[in-house]
């Protein structure tokens, strides 16, 4: 519209007598006295953060929260799992392209495209420059946490020159995983650095609804996702991991469940903005996704004799609320009883479980679901929790990376599965565990006696990702455990493996002349990125 403008001017400047009008005049012609010049970095904060969370300011909170962490993620790692109905390739690993683009589709143009204008109006000559200085550097941090979900997904993706419209750059070029790491983890350690009490506050309080500008916080989520990059590359550049878990474990990390970054919902004034995206996905009266628990991750929760509760996780009857009818406007259970539970298992349809039972399987008479009281649509958020640091800080002591970090492995162990039991409680009072419960399974299940030391924390930062699955997917792509056995459904895209990477979407393959030369090829589900043993 502007060029058709412009044109327009041009044409009147040439039939219209022009005596009185000077330059100054024609220049006051193009410009919209109405325009924008400044915008509310506070609103576009608190966006950005809501964009974490479903991309929900994007105007579609479930969209990419049910076609990928749920569709894809959930499935893959066998947490749920799904028998008709539904997203679900990452049950039996089929196409699905709005699972693989949403990801990159919604993040550069939701919390990555508000943040970009946060940091470019508080950089050198913009009009917030020197102000907002702690809303800067958070927003820095968040959008090292978005980078590194994307690159997580697809590999080499276009990273210092994203969001860059503004500056006329319209087709970026693809960065590498490497490269793309250690910025997001020179970021990290820049942002939480400069992040102080004594900066001015300019609205950051009330922009920040996941800590209410608490500052001390917000350094510790820093120096917490530091230590998760740290370890994410540890398999293919120890010393790009050495050097920042020391540095993360000197900063400080989170260190009980009053770190947890949350991000804060609401039943209004918008379904589409402020409601808990996974609820909506799974609630029948909205998107109706099965809300099955996977065969895998209930035969775990069981323990090892699936014929007593005794020696059960006390998690299962936190995280399925048993099995039962769930309707538009009522749940009801028909048993709560933790041995009678079942998860169904990944790979099946209807007609394979029937054939598998020997007779018609009503699935919602048999398996056991997602508690509903997780999946209300006012829920809170999970981002990042406590006991996935300790699970870290445990893999750096037993692998001898990094130093600085007080205390045993098995300390570490110990406190992760702690918060890790413990940490549902933003989500309804009731799901409590108590001390005396985790006490329990710790000594049913000693750290290192059970099962080798690695395997147990790794088997354990599993369970403490569920709803936050796309990271679960990322820490099995990294670490093999838990130890899954594939699906093989007829017709699969994959041979029968677990997917390991997410396509680029196909308008950007096309419509990107970077594309080509800087992306992560060949560009398949079976291709694995850099930090997991793949080629740049």
């Amino acid at each position: 519209m502007r060029y058709i403008n412009k044109l327009v001017l041009c044409a009147l400047v040439l039939v219209i007598p022009i005596a009185g009008c000077d330059t100054d005049d024609l220049h006051k012609l193009n410009i919209n006295p109405q325009a924008v010049n400044q915008i509310d970095l506070n609103y576009l904060f608190s966006a950005a953060e809501l964009g974490i969370a479903s991309n929900g300011s994007a105007g579609d909170n479930r969209y990419i929260d049910w076609r990928t962490n749920i569709g894809m993620a959930s499935y893959a790692i066998q947490q749920l799992a799904v028998a008709g109905g539904g997203i679900a390739p990452g049950d039996k690993y089929q196409e699905n392209f709005e699972t693989a683009a949403a990801p990159f589709e919604f993040t550069y143009n939701d919390q990555l495209k508000n943040i970009a204008e946060i940091l470019k109006q508080t950089s050198t000559g913009g009009y917030a420059e020197g102000k907002y200085v702690n809303m800067r550097n958070a927003a820095r941090i968040i959008r090292a946490f978005s980078f590194h979900r994307i690159t997580d997904f697809y590999g080499a993706i276009p990273y210092t020159e994203a969001n860059k419209g503004m500056e006329g750059i319209f087709f970026p070029k693809y960065d590498k995983q490497s490269a793309v790491y250690a910025d997001l983890l020179k970021e990290l350690d820049e942002a939480s650095a400069a992040l102080s009490a004594s900066n001015p506050d300019e609205g950051f309080k009330k922009a920040d609804f996941i800590y209410g500008g608490d500052i001390a916080k917000w350094k510790k989520w820093g120096y917490s996702l530091m230590l998760r990059l740290a370890m994410r590359v540890s398999n293919v550049d120890q010393a790009m991991a050495t050097q920042y878990v020391t540095k993360a474990a000197a900063g400080g990390v989170f260190t009980s469940n009053e770190d947890n970054v949350w991000v804060k919902m609401g039943v209004g004034p918008s379904e589409w903005i402020n409601q808990n995206g996974i609820s909506r996905a799974f609630n029948p009266g909205d998107g109706g996704q099965p809300s099955y628990l996977s065969k895998t991750l209930v035969d775990f929760l069981k323990g090892t004799d699936p014929a007593t509760a005794a020696d059960d996780d006390p998690r299962l009857m936190v995280l399925s609320g048993g099995i039962g009818i769930w309707t538009a406007t009522t749940w009801t259970p028909t048993n709560t009883d933790p041995v009678a539970q079942r998860g169904l298992p990944n790979g099946f349809d209807q007609g394979m479980l029937d054939g598998l039972e020997g007779k018609a399987v009503d699935q919602a008479a048999t398996f056991s679901r997602i508690n509903t009281l997780m999946l209300q649509d006012d829920d809170p958020y999970i981002i990042m929790n406590h006991a996935e640091v300790e699970f870290l800080m445990a893999e750096a002591l037993e692998r001898g990376i990094g130093t600085g970090i007080s205390g045993t492995a098995a300390d570490h162990y110990s406190a992760g599965v702690k918060s890790a039991m413990q940490m549902y409680t933003p989500f309804d009072a009731s799901l409590t565990v108590s001390d005396a419960q985790v006490a329990n399974y710790l000594t049913t299940y000693p750290y290192g006696v059970a099962k080798p030391a690695l395997e147990m924390v790794y088997d354990q930062l599993w369970v403490s990702k569920f709803f936050n699955w796309w990271e679960a997917w990322s820490d099995w792509r990294r670490t093999g455990y838990p130890v899954l056995t594939p699906t093989n459904y007829p017709g699969n895209i994959t041979g029968g493996t677990i997917p390991v990477r997410l396509k680029y979407p196909a308008t950007e393959a096309a419509s990107n002349p970077n594309f080509s030369a800087g992306a992560t090829q060949p560009d398949l589900y079976t291709t694995k990125v850099w930090w997991d043993g793949g080629t740049e």
